[in-house]
């Protein structure tokens, strides 16, 4: 039968991700985080219920946008060489997801969580802009 030949791929194609584009920025965690730190403000001064159900909606849904841009430059981005070089990396990319997450600004309403969590993508951000300049 020539159909399933016919169907094969002739060429094999591989990538690190779903769509190979190649662009990467630890801002878009940022942006995310620097939204979860001003909704906690936010939540901080106002005592309306709805206001307040609204805002932690919304942040939690930030700070799932958080892990989720870290988690593609932990998982996709930088490779072995980027972790022998800053062997620290594995970990602070561990303390920022747990930031973002049920025990860090995603769990809860303080704004120094957010600061923290800032803090952390601050230091993947000068590691990641290294890396480009190699």
């Amino acid at each position: 039968m020539r159909l399933p030949r016919i169907l094969t791929p002739r060429v094999t194609a591989s990538a690190h991700c779903d769509l190979p584009c190649g662009v990467y920025d630890p801002a878009q965690a940022r942006i995310e985080a620097e939204s979860v730190k001003m909704i906690c403000e936010k939540y901080q001064a106002n005592t309306d219920p709805e206001f307040r159900t609204r805002a932690i909606l919304i942040k939690e849904q930030r700070a799932e946008l958080v892990k989720h841009h870290l988690w593609v430059l932990w998982t996709d981005y930088f490779k072995a060489p980027h972790f022998e070089k800053y062997p620290h990396l594995h970990q602070l990319f561990n303390e920022a997801t747990k930031l973002a997450g049920a025990a860090g600004a995603k769990g809860g309403t303080d704004p120094a969580k957010a600061d923290e969590l800032l803090a952390k993508i601050d230091e993947i951000s000068k590691i990641f802009w290294e890396t480009k300049q190699a």
